[in-house]
């Protein structure tokens, strides 16, 4: 959702409105005030990519917040806010200001939201559009109500010159992966079929899509919000990334909207700015109609834009023969086996036994974070190899599945450079695979290799909280699921992880899979120092 209240907004409207007094700032009250200000400020150089000037005003966000540790006003919306700043700028500073350099094994690759540079933008309107949409609406059935004004007719506008259309045929492609599945939890749950263009608005139907807001996932929840609907984290997966539950969560979400303000464009619009944001502004204004909101300019700016670019997408999809997307070929639907782990396992484990490259387990996997699945996970799979892969992890003890392979024998390979592939001994290989002396193996032979487990990477991701569905000050994020992992001899991280925070001055307290922020100011802080994990207990 669209932070649409800063921190001195919401602390004197819990005093004024709760508590009924008069609200004087705290020094750290304004602290947060300028760390705010240095946020936006960043990410207007980040905009522009001005990447030096981004990082400096990111660095000083940071350093404020710290400094403002000592006597917030309300300590609560402090914590939400350090945070939402920090989570923000974490993940601007890995998606876009090259905080690390990709490797092999770093899995997590995430997409920039397609729609989130024309959010505040407005259009023109084509004359020749009226009379057409016009007709196309007359004619066209939809449990989405749709009406033609010059908002919507703008983005139809847009979305017909090339550089629009380019997103709109993207979206339509790949749409075919997601689409029955969609169409099947959105009429579970009892919503407009029409509600699928939300995900389209929202990701183009990217699974790890992203924003600045650091919201994510194919309908962009922030953290907060997803975790209402069910979508937990851990330090290896985050459900807003799971199509599927995603989905479930964003269509119980918005059915919760519709019940609350009775009209599918208000629902839309709090799915945006949330709740808060339109409550606010019919409570200012005195009408509950999203139109009239929207001429008033009660919304953000971004939620104003955020309805039409939807019906937009909509009135198209529906006609997609007037408008040349009639021939846009979707992609094939994604198809899997579901296998749960019984004990935590690598990625690359898994391709070895079903014969699939790890950049393919990640793509049905989208969730993960790692190239790890831990245990109790659902773990999806190439179709029809799931029998094949169980039978695989028989042979492969529970406690050694990070970082144990199972290697098929080439033609021409000994033991000693299949050993020194993976970095293990030639005894090592026949005392696991229980061959007699120092028999060489033939092409085709599967061999267990008792490789060492090597940590995985940190993915190039937000681990904690786009376009839509952005954080609010009082919402903050969402609390990390207490995931718990063990890994036996191969001595895997804990899932669950307790660092500190601060409170009061001199004080800490603890919290699972949080910043660690030292209370006492240090100069020179970086976002990257503030997110260095900590030392495992």
């Amino acid at each position: 959702e669209i932070r649409d209240e800063s921190y001195l907004k919401a602390v004197e409207r819990i005093a004024t409105e709760k508590e009924h007094k008069t609200f004087l700032p705290s020094p750290s009250d304004l602290l947060i005030e300028q760390a705010e200000e240095r946020l936006k400020a960043g990410r207007k150089f980040y905009r522009v990519k001005d990447s030096d000037h981004a990082r400096t005003e990111f660095d000083a966000s940071v350093d404020l917040m710290i400094q403002a540790s000592a006597n917030p006003t309300n300590r609560t919306l402090y914590e939400n806010k350090l945070d939402e700043i920090v989570d923000t700028i974490h993940h601007l500073d890995l998606a876009g200001l090259g905080a690390e350099a990709p490797t092999e094994e770093s899995q997590a690759q995430f997409d920039k939201a397609p729609l989130e540079d024309i959010l505040e933008m407005t259009f023109p309107v084509d004359p020749r559009l009226k009379s057409k949409v016009s007709e196309e609406l007359h004619a066209t059935t939809s449990g989405l109500p749709l009406v033609m004004n010059d908002a919507v007719l703008g983005y139809i506008n847009y979305f017909s010159s090339p550089r629009g259309r380019a997103t709109i045929v993207a979206g339509f492609q790949r749409v075919g992966k997601y689409k029955a599945m969609i169409q099947k939890v959105l009429a579970e749950e009892g919503v407009p079929q029409e509600l699928i263009y939300v995900a389209q608005a929202e990701s183009g139907f990217l699974p790890r899509a992203v924003s600045y807001a650091a919201a994510g996932g194919m309908w962009q929840f922030i953290q907060s919000r997803g975790n209402q609907y069910g979508l937990g984290q851990t330090p290896y997966s985050d459900d807003r990334y799971d199509p599927e539950k995603a989905t479930r969560a964003a269509a119980r979400h918005l059915k919760d909207l519709y019940a609350e303000f009775g009209d599918w464009y208000l629902a839309i619009a709090g799915y945006n700015c949330g709740p808060g944001g339109v409550e606010r502004a019919i409570e200012r204004t005195g009408y509950a109609d999203f139109w009239q909101l929207r001429d008033r300019r009660a919304l953000p700016a971004e939620t104003t834009n955020y309805v039409p670019i939807i019906l937009a997408m909509t009135i198209m999809g529906k006609n997609a023969k007037e408008y040349g997307l009639d021939d846009v070929t979707p992609e094939s639907p994604v198809e899997y086996d579901t296998v749960e782990m019984s004990a935590p396992t690598s990625l690359a484990l898994v391709g070895d036994l079903t014969d699939a490259p790890i950049s393919y387990l990640i793509e049905l996997n989208p969730a993960l974070l790692r190239n790890l699945a831990p245990a109790g996970y659902s773990l999806h799979v190439p179709k029809s190899t799931s029998t094949t892969l169980i039978a695989g992890l028989d042979g492969i003890p529970p406690d050694h599945r990070l970082a144990w392979r199972m290697h098929r024998v080439e033609t021409g390979e000994t033991l000693a450079v299949i050993a020194k592939r993976y970095g293990a001994t030639t005894s090592s290989i026949i005392s696991a695979n229980h061959m007699a002396g120092v028999e060489e193996p033939a092409p085709g032979d599967h061999l267990i290799i008792p490789a060492a487990y090597k940590e995985p990477p940190a993915p190039r991701s937000v681990r904690r909280s786009s376009y839509g569905n952005r954080p609010r000050t009082t919402t903050g994020k969402t609390p990390v699921a207490a995931g718990k992992t063990t890994a036996g001899k191969t001595t895997a991280p804990a899932a669950k992880t307790t660092v500190t925070r601060p409170t009061a001055a001199g004080k800490t307290t603890a919290s699972t899979a949080k910043p660690a922020v030292n209370p006492v100011h240090k100069t020179g802080t970086t976002v990257a120092q503030v997110r260095k994990p900590q030392p495992k207990s």
